[in-house]
C-alpha cells in the first residue's frame, strides 16, 4: 500500500459531496472563470472577503493578505521598527522561515531551546532577554500550541511584543482562543501543504491594532494610499485576489480538515502509546486544540524505521534533521553543539506520518502495522 504524505492529487480530485460529479477542482475553475470576467485582480473585493473571513475564523478586527508567511512575518517585524542591531527570541526548533524573516529585517535570531511539546521553552526566554531584544517570535510548530500566556506575561514585564509564528496553526487554539489573536500580530501561511492551502504561495497576517493594520497594508502595497499618493516605503507583497478566490472555494473546510486531522492523530497516538519502549508520543495538553499540521513523534533507530517505512509505502518525513542553529546560514551568531539539548535529541529522533484529511481508515491502520512490524523485528 501507498501512503502519500502529500495530500494534493487527492484534494482537488475528489468532489465537495458524494451526490456530485464535480470535482474541487472543478469547482475553483467555475470560480474562476466567474473572477476573471471581473478583471478585479489586484487587491480585490474576492481578497477583502476572505480577509474577513479569515480575521473571523481567528477572532481579530485585521487579516492582511501578503505573499507569503515569510512575508507575514517579515513585515509584521518591519512595522513593529525592528531592524539592524535588534534581536528576536524564537525557538530553535523551526523551519527556516522562521529565524529568515528575523533576518531579513537586519535583526540576529537569538534562539532558546524547546521543550517536549516542540514549542518554546518558556523558562529559558527571560535568560535570553537583552537591552537590544524587540520582539519574541514563538512558534505554532506543527500545529501546536506554545504557552503564550506565559509569553504574554514575560512581554509585558519587559514590554517586548509577542509577533505570533503561526504558520503551521490554523484553526488551533488554547481553550477556543485562536493561533494568531494571542500576540501583537500573527502570521500564517497558505502553502499548498498547509490545512487550508492556495495554488501557490499566499500569507496572512492577523492583528487587533488599528494602528499596525493600517501601516501594514501600505506596507505590503509600494506604501500606496491611493494610486498617486505614496506614504512610506513599502515592499510588493499582496496575496493575489486569484488565490483568494481558491482559499474562499476551501475555507469552510477548515474545521473539518482539522477534526479529521484530529481522529487521524487520536488513532495514531493510541497505537504508539502501546510501543511506549520504542515511541514517546508527545504530552496532548486537553485544552490545546492541535491541528495536526505535522504529525510528530520521537522515536527509537528513526534513521532505520525512516527507510523501512518509505521502502513499505508508508510516506514518512523528517521535520528537520539539523538544528537551524548549527545551520551554516546561522554560523555567525556563534551557536555549537550542547547549546540546545532536546532541539539536538529530536532532530536524532523525530519523524513525521502522514496523518492528513484524505487518509482512510485502511491507511492508518496500515501506518500503525508498517511501525509494529518494524519494531517487532
Amino acid at each position: 500500500m501507498k501512503v502519500d504524505f502529500s495530500y494534493l492529487s487527492r484534494q482537488f480530485r475528489l468532489s465537495e459531496s458524494g451526490d456530485s460529479k464535480e470535482t474541487l477542482t472543478d469547482l475553483i475553475f467555475t470560480d474562476l472563470k466567474e473572477f476573471i470576467k471581473t478583471g478585479d485582480f489586484t487587491l480585490g473585493k474576492k481578497l477583502e472577503e476572505f480577509e474577513e473571513k479569515f480575521a473571523g475564523l481567528v477572532g481579530v478586527k485585521h487579516a492582511i493578505g501578503v505573499n507569503s508567511g515569510t512575508d507575514a512575518l517579515t513585515l509584521s517585524l518591519k512595522a513593529l521598527g525592528i531592524g539592524t542591531g535588534d534581536e528576536v527570541i524564537t525557538c530553535a526548533e523551526t523551519f527556516i522561515a522562521t529565524a529568515g524573516a528575523i533576518a531579513a529585517t537586519g535583526a540576529n535570531p537569538v534562539f532558546v531551546d524547546v521543550n517536549d511539546t516542540f514549542t518554546i521553552d518558556v523558562s529559558l526566554v527571560e535568560k535570553a532577554i537583552t537591552k537590544n531584544t524587540k520582539a519574541i517570535m514563538p512558534v505554532w510548530f506543527t500545529g501546536a500550541a506554545p504557552d503564550m500566556q506565559a509569553l504574554l506575561d514575560i512581554g509585558n514585564k519587559f514590554g517586548i511584543p509577542i509577533v505570533e509564528d503561526s504558520c503551521c496553526g490554523i484553526d488551533a487554539d488554547i481553550n477556543g482562543k485562536k493561533a494568531g489573536s494571542f500576540g501583537t500580530t500573527g502570521s500564517f501561511s497558505f502553502h499548498p501543504l498547509k490545512n487550508l492551502n492556495v495554488w501557490s504561495d499566499g500569507g496572512m497576517i492577523t492583528t487587533s491594532s488599528d494602528e499596525l493594520a493600517n501601516k501594514l497594508r501600505l506596507m505590503r502595497n509600494h506604501g500606496l494610499v491611493n494610486r498617486d499618493e505614496v506614504e512610506i516605503f513599502g515592499y510588493n507583497s499582496r496575496l493575489d485576489t486569484f488565490q483568494a478566490v481558491v482559499a474562499l472555494r476551501l475555507f469552510d473546510q477548515v474545521k473539518s480538515i482539522t477534526e479529521a486531522r484530529i481522529a487521524n492523530a487520536n488513532k495514531l497516538d493510541a497505537a504508539f502509546f502501546e510501543l511506549n519502549d520504542f515511541i514517546q508520543v508527545p504530552e496532548r495538553d486537553a485544552k490545546v486544540r492541535h491541528n495536526y499540521h505535522l504529525y510528530m513523534v520521537r522515536v527509537k533507530n528513526r534513521d532505520e524505521l525512516l527507510k523501512f517505512c518509505n521502502d513499505k509505502g508508508v510516506d514518512a518525513k523528517v521535520h528537520y534533521p539539523i538544528p537551524l542553529p548549527y545551520q551554516k546560514c546561522c554560523s555567525h551568531l556563534g551557536y555549537k553543539r550542547g547549546d540546545f539539548p532536546k532541539t539536538e535529541r529530536d532532530c536524532a529522533t523525530i519523524i513525521s506520518f502522514p496523518a492528513h484529511q484524505h487518509l482512510i481508515a485502511e491507511e492508518v491502520q496500515y501506518i500503525i502495522e508498517t511501525v509494529k512490524e518494524f519494531y517487532s523485528k
